[in-house]
């Protein structure tokens, strides 16, 4: 699967989630109202089709396929699974 890291995390720019073919990838949503501010969008393991479609429209190339993730952003395997495990 793919993972998205570090700089993500304030992008408030979602071109990844309409270039998908499935329906992978979802912000995390912080506050109350229609005002709601995304803070990280995050990759479904169990969605992603590893089709990379979303990897070259990231503008701040945060999206990895898991065996290219930098190791320094490891954590982030963590994070996009414990999001979905909620």
């Amino acid at each position: 699967a793919y993972i998205i890291a570090e700089h993500c995390v304030g992008t408030k720019d979602t071109t990844c989630v309409y270039v998908r073919p499935v329906d992978c990838i979802h912000p995390k949503q912080t506050g109350k109202g229609a005002f709601e501010e995304i803070q990280q969008l995050y990759i479904d393991s169990d969605e992603c089709i590893d089709c990379g479609a979303c990897v070259l429209p990231c503008p701040v190339s945060a999206m990895f396929a898991e065996e290219d993730l930098p190791e320094k952003w490891n954590n982030y395997i963590k994070i996009n699974t414990k999001w979905y495990r909620k």
